[in-house]
């Protein structure tokens, strides 16, 4: 039962959003390993739905559309693909490492029906693909 001092109960949910965006952060740079596969990185995924299109935006940083493949996988979008250091990483010494790079793969449950791809781009750093259920 929360406080009713309006000082803690504030403070209880602001610690509770701190947690929530730590948890969040740590799965934006979670590596999964598969015993068939390098280990991989999944990279966020925005997904909004209309009544006939599902659009999603992959937050992919510093990647080409070359370096991504996209596909259905059963009733799954997979988007796998590789980012590279820049080649500045190779001549200097790095401070700091945020941002993931090498292998990653982010496979999406897709709502039951057929899909057809409408939309595929790179856009300020984010894959947006546009999907339309087909009847």
């Amino acid at each position: 039962m929360r406080s009713r001092d309006p000082k803690r109960w504030m403070w209880a949910e602001a610690l509770d959003m701190i947690d929530e965006a730590n948890r969040l952060q740590r799965r934006f740079f979670e590596v999964t390993v598969r015993p068939e596969a390098a280990p991989k990185w999944e990279p966020p995924v925005d997904i909004f739905e209309s009544a006939d299109e599902l659009w999603l935006f992959y937050a992919l940083p510093g990647v080409t559309a070359e370096q991504i493949a996209v596909g259905l996988e059963g009733a799954e979008l997979v988007v796998r693909g590789e980012r590279q250091l820049p080649p500045v990483a190779h001549t200097t010494s790095i401070r700091r490492l945020e941002l993931p790079h090498g292998r990653f793969e982010r496979r999406v449950g897709l709502p039951a029906g057929r899909y057809d791809l409408i939309a595929r781009s790179l856009d300020h750093g984010c894959l947006v693909i546009g999907l339309r259920r087909i009847d």
